[in-house]
């Protein structure tokens, strides 16, 4: 089965760029060069604050970067953990999500710049993540948040590092989540799931380059692929935070989202899973440029506020 039909606004864009080339041939550095070089849009939600903040960490200290659409205390918050297959991105590539999701949720966001592979390998990027939630539901008076209302989001990669830090809390009685948000998220290793079997030549997302950023970050892995690096191995996903899952019609990794947002489901946990038609893998990375991707924040935010605005008292 080809791609699914795209939308118009997303057919346009990727017409207009050139043939893909797998990110093997192109070389981690030129791949993460061309994510650094994408200029943020000149209209970005407005931010009553932006604070830049280094923290301590397992292995050094760890950048995060704090977006306020709002000065009032108390506020919710969102640590974002950003995508790139744990090899690219930082929170300034990112910066255009975290300020569409600190706007749209009316929480202040905490972008984590984890450390990536090769250079670090495997577990150092799920073990920063969990570090720097922690740091920041022990600081939330200083950093005038409700710990009580502290959700963990990422996306395609960092979709995996956000449902490893809520199995990571619940296992050892870390911050109590109040919720995780799972965008694209790369939770598996099943390279036999349908949806990739269907769509190996995927735009945005060929199935080499799913290949080639899994080795950057095993091969100079320390540790066994445990259910924190890879979220689908756990056997029991009970007493988790309530969870957002997004995924896209026409990403190979759909079915791991999915299929994780079932089990969720099955473990008596409060589970939302959208597909979103039309749309590739990554595509919430710009949300200005679809319209669809900017419903999907919309939607995202809604439900986040509907969520802090009616907080259950159990579960």
């Amino acid at each position: 089965m080809p791609v699914p039909p795209l939308d118009p606004d997303v057919e346009a864009r990727i017409s207009a760029l050139p043939t893909a080339q797998t990110m093997r041939s192109r070389g981690i550095d030129a791949v993460r060069a061309g994510v650094e070089a994408m200029k943020p849009p000149a209209d970005m939600p407005p931010m009553a604050e932006i604070e830049e903040h280094t923290v301590p960490g397992p292995y050094g200290t760890i950048p995060l970067r704090v977006y306020r659409p709002t000065t009032e205390p108390g506020a919710p918050a969102v640590v974002h953990l950003h995508g790139g297959g744990l090899a690219m991105g930082s929170n300034a590539s990112f910066e255009p999500l975290a300020r569409q999701i600190a706007a749209a949720a009316g929480a202040t966001v905490i972008g984590v710049d984890y450390r990536l592979a090769p250079e670090w390998g495997a577990p150092v990027q799920i073990e920063e993540s969990y570090a720097a939630t922690e740091w920041v539901a022990t600081n939330a008076q200083s950093l005038r948040i409700d710990t009580g209302r502290l959700v963990v989001l990422g996306d395609s990669a960092g979709g995996s590092l956000a449902a490893g830090v809520a199995l990571m809390a619940r296992d050892r009685g870390g911050p109590d989540l109040f919720a995780q948000v799972l965008l694209y998220p790369g939770l598996d290793r099943d390279m036999g799931a349908p949806s990739i079997i269907a769509m190996p030549e995927a735009p945005m997302l060929l199935r080499e380059d799913i290949i080639y950023m899994h080795e950057l970050v095993d091969n100079a892995a320390t540790g066994a692929h445990d259910c924190y690096r890879v979220p689908a191995y756990a056997t029991d996903l009970s007493g988790l935070p309530q969870a957002i899952v997004v995924t896209g019609e026409g990403d190979p990794i759909r079915d791991w989202g999915e299929r994780y947002a079932g089990r969720l489901r099955d473990a008596r946990v409060q589970t939302t899973v959208t597909r979103y038609p039309g749309v590739l893998h990554g595509f919430l990375m710009r949300p200005e440029n679809s319209a669809r991707a900017t419903l999907a924040v919309a939607e995202i935010g809604g439900l986040l506020r509907a969520k802090f605005t009616h907080p259950l008292p159990f579960g």
